[in-house]
């Protein structure tokens, strides 16, 4: 009798850029609403899409990627990565309840281990000097921009970058314009990232009114910044 032994699992396929666009745009649209708030208890219920990015994410071959879609992986590797950082740690109030989420965790993304602080800095800002970048990366707050329902794809970056600032800026939650005081309160990442906004010639009112066309600040208005909502993005 001739005996046949079990085959090996077929190996997995290597992830790809479009692969992981896909998969996150899918999982964007079933635990994000359009608030930008994020499901952390329903994906805490069912995590297998979780999982399955984040292993993707951690074997991505960077390397071979184009340069924009290096930019989005990034992008969507590090609002995954937070999602998972706080499911993991769910129910929580705030993303100052985890120590160290920021600059101590170590994550597993594009083979290596890197802190969020390390994607965000390391992989983005030195490399792209973009401050619109600042509107795409969401840390689980309720100050942060709205959290994107779709994905970051290379090839139409430039465009979902702009829409993704212009979104974010003319929302009267986010660029809070007073009329009657002639005063606009900005969000603190102003203050926090000047430096990365001064490299477009451009900080504060003027780099807002940039994609404000129909509804400038007026430049002479006074300037403050309101304080940070740590609070969790939470659609609970």
């Amino acid at each position: 009798m001739v005996c046949f032994s079990t085959p090996p699992a077929a190996a997995q396929e290597a992830p790809t850029a479009a692969s992981i666009t896909a998969k996150t745009t899918a999982f964007l649209q079933k635990f994000v609403n359009k608030e930008g708030k994020v499901n952390y208890a329903g994906i805490k219920r069912n995590p297998a899409q979780l999982q399955e990015l984040q292993q993707a994410i951690a074997v991505f071959d960077v390397a071979k990627a184009e340069m924009a879609d290096q930019y989005a992986f990034y992008l969507n590797a590090y609002n995954v990565l937070v999602i998972g950082e706080i499911v993991a740690h769910y129910p929580l109030q705030s993303v100052q309840d985890m120590p160290g989420f920021f600059n101590k965790t170590r994550l597993e993304v594009g083979g290596e281990r890197l802190t969020l602080d390390q994607i965000e800095t390391d992989k983005l800002r030195k490399i792209y000097a973009d401050p619109r970048l600042h509107f795409a990366l969401v840390c689980g707050t309720n100050s942060c921009p709205r959290l994107s329902r779709a994905a970051y794809v290379g090839k139409n970056l430039f465009t979902q970058l702009n829409d993704q600032a212009k979104f974010a800026l003319l929302d009267p939650a986010y660029v809070k314009v007073d009329e009657g005081r002639q005063l606009v309160k900005l969000p603190e990442i102003f203050k926090w990232y000047e430096a990365d906004f001064s490299t477009t010639n451009k900080t504060g009112v003027m780099y807002v009114n940039h994609f404000r066309k129909d509804a400038r600040v007026p430049t002479w208005y006074a300037v403050d910044y309101y304080p940070y909502n740590w609070g969790l993005n939470d659609q609970k």
